[in-house]
């Protein structure tokens, strides 16, 4: 009986592209196009494994060029903090026929901002991406997935100071 969900164990992955980004980074607010791929490991889901699985991320990397007007010229980078080994994010089946998918994608990642000749700034987001899609198929195919909050970065060492925030991420994901 097919479930109409990935199969477990399988790795899908998608390429990503993010089209004006605003992201202010110490106090400065930019527009930036992030271009990447994730890739997704499909797992049980023990809380629903009947209509969903969990996705868990076993690569993730985006990044994006600094307008060259500005002082900050350079390159944004986002890259997967760490081995996601229990993974919130999730596929759920909401409809049989004719297919929808509800996906609930919780990734944490460290943003490194390179500029000039200087150190990189390296931050860490300080909860978790939340990226949220109503998907007639998965993989997705140029879907449009939505930021269900901003996104605040910080210093690892000190996680009190929000150093950057990602205000929207208007990723299409898949068949780019």
């Amino acid at each position: 009986m097919t479930t109409g969900l990935p199969p477990i164990g399988a790795e899908i992955p998608c390429s990503r592209l993010a089209v004006n980004v605003p992201i202010q980074i110490e106090g400065t607010l930019l527009s930036v196009d992030f271009r990447g791929g994730i890739k997704h490991r499909v797992d049980v889901n023990p809380d629903n494994p009947m209509e969903s699985v969990r996705l868990r991320t076993v690569g993730h990397r985006m990044s994006a060029e600094l307008p060259d007007g500005d002082e900050m010229g350079g390159t944004l980078t986002i890259e997967q903090n760490d081995v996601d080994v229990d993974s919130p994010s999730t596929l759920t089946l909401t409809r049989k026929f004719p297919p929808m998918y509800e996906l609930r994608e919780v990734t944490s990642f460290t943003l490194t901002v390179e500029r000039g000749e200087g150190e990189p700034l390296v931050l860490v987001t300080k909860e978790p991406m939340v990226l949220l899609a109503q998907l007639t198929q998965f993989p997705p195919r140029g879907d449009l997935y939505r930021l269900e909050k901003p996104v605040e970065l910080v210093l690892p060492d000190d996680p009190a100071k929000v150093m950057a925030v990602i205000e929207k991420f208007p990723v299409k994901v898949g068949g780019l």
